[in-house]
């Protein structure tokens, strides 16, 4: 079924003359001569995009399109002007129109910016979709190990079983708790959370179990903790393995007792607490080194959910920008920005230390930097982070590698953005491009290339099988094939 397009002018001539050029672009078109009429029009039936003049009688175009934009905030509305001025176009870009095009208008570029508009809209509406089947988690992601994640957390919520989140900074583990507390039989209590990295040693055991008046200096008053706040709720404990030892014994009483003393107190307090925790090391190895016990990991560990970094689940970085755009330019009063084919390839060719974290940052960065309306590859080569001593290309064509650069081989030239294919398929384009180079580079030693690429050489070689890349095998089997 061909796109709806609502014309808004008062001039005839020019109504005719749109609506011509675009039902001979397959389009479906409806016309209004007044601003009225096109708030009728949005009200009785769904439209697809507005084309609307600014300098109307009656009711000038940026007030029928702040009108618009409160009946459907989501409909993308091109603004037209024979009299345009910077000023106006940025009255109606704050508006949310989508775009601003001044007359005599190119019938070429008409048509582009209704594509565009149209295509920024659809994503919107697959991301919505996405969101639909997994927006009660509050997490974007569609790939595989989403999946696992949003399938444990079903499965685990409604439980009373504690469970340890692993993972590395910045991939979302407070997300996988809060997931858990608000679909769980405890959803209706309080979710606390203490970050024991934060808290002075000398004062965690205060944080978490509270304390009486006078049982230390500053002590001024009868102070509540994290236990008692939670009671009947969740407690998050984030990055449980750099609590101290002898707070890490005091804990473990409270897991199995479900009762505790305020410090300086002789009252015992009874707590019913579900205690999920957190941690980016490997308590495993804490524990043989001596810095954790083993019998409280055995008691935080009852299901354990791995929240794997962004390079493990690449899959999902165009909906991520996506959303991460999209609520940054609200937050930050921008109109809308879509992202270029080439934008998306240089990001993805990114590795992000910082994983999601990181992702956000730098997409907020894009939308405060950017004048728009669109992100180019260009914009976001000179907004990513760069390794030390490396320069600006001086290209205005991005890079294609990852900003840590290889030594010295040339930069792959097989993948270049294509209009024809979705992000998704541009993303796997760039990764096959990047892989198929460096594996040249190190002349087919995976080892070599996993290395210089900053990846697990096990997630190297399920990147060659998603990706269908053949290669010999220099430097022994994949892992896990080992000895046949």
């Amino acid at each position: 079924m061909p796109a709806s397009v609502l014309i808004v002018d008062d001039e005839k001539n020019i109504l005719l003359t749109l609506q011509t050029s675009l039902q001979l672009a397959g389009y479906h078109v409806e016309l209004a001569a007044n601003g009225q009429v096109a708030l009728d029009v949005v009200s009785a039936r769904p439209v697809d995009a507005v084309l609307m003049d600014v300098k109307m009688p009656d009711m000038d175009g940026l007030t029928v399109l702040a009108k618009v934009m409160e009946l459907k905030p989501e409909l993308p509305v091109i603004m037209m002007s024979g009299h345009g001025t910077i000023d106006t176009a940025v009255k109606a870009t704050r508006l949310g129109a989508r775009d601003f095009l001044e007359k005599p208008i190119a019938r070429e570029r008409l048509l582009v910016a209704l594509r565009n508009a149209l295509k920024h809209q659809a994503a919107l509406e697959e991301l919505r979709a996405l969101r639909a089947e997994h927006g009660r988690y509050d997490m974007v992601g569609g790939g595989a190990a989403m999946q696992r994640i949003f399938s444990l957390i079903q499965r685990t919520a409604p439980s009373e079983g504690r469970v340890l989140i692993t993972g590395e900074n910045g991939t979302g583990k407070e997300l996988i708790a809060r997931a858990l507390h608000q679909h769980s039989r405890r959803k209706g209590s309080p979710f606390v959370k203490l970050n024991c990295a934060a808290v002075p040693h000398e004062l965690i055991e205060s944080e978490l179990f509270g304390h009486e008046k006078g049982a230390f200096t500053g002590a001024v008053s009868v102070r509540r903790g994290k236990f008692e706040l939670a009671h009947e709720g969740t407690l998050f404990l984030d990055e449980i393995g750099d609590m101290p030892q002898a707070m890490q014994t005091k804990l473990l009483r409270v897991l199995q007792e479900g009762e505790l003393e305020r410090v300086g107190g002789a009252e015992t307090i009874k707590v019913d607490v579900r205690v999920i925790a957190a941690t980016n090391k490997n308590l495993e190895r804490e524990i043989e080194a001596g810095r954790f016990r083993e019998d409280l990991y055995y008691r935080v560990n009852v299901v354990q959910i791995h929240s794997p970094p962004l390079r493990e689940r690449r899959e999902d970085l165009p909906a991520l920008i996506d959303t991460f755009l999209r609520e940054a330019c609200t937050r930050n009063g921008r109109r809308p920005l879509s992202l270029s084919p080439e934008a998306l390839s240089v990001m993805a060719s990114y590795s992000y230390p910082g994983n999601v974290r990181e992702l956000r940052n730098l997409v907020e960065r894009l939308a405060i930097l950017c004048e728009g309306p669109g992100v180019s590859g260009a914009d976001a080569q000179e907004l990513l982070p760069r390794s030390r001593g490396q320069a600006p290309s001086a290209s205005s064509e991005p890079a294609l590698l990852p900003l840590k650069p290889l030594p010295s081989p040339a930069p792959p030239t097989g993948f270049r953005p294509r209009v024809d294919r979705t992000f998704r398929e541009q993303v796997e384009d760039a990764e096959r491009d990047i892989l198929q180079h460096t594996l040249a580079h190190t002349q087919d030693n995976v080892t070599e290339a996993a290395r210089l690429l900053d990846l697990e050489r096990g997630h190297f070689y399920k990147k060659l099988k998603a990706l269908g890349i053949k290669r010999g095998e220099k430097d022994g089997p994949p892992p896990g094939n080992e000895g046949g």
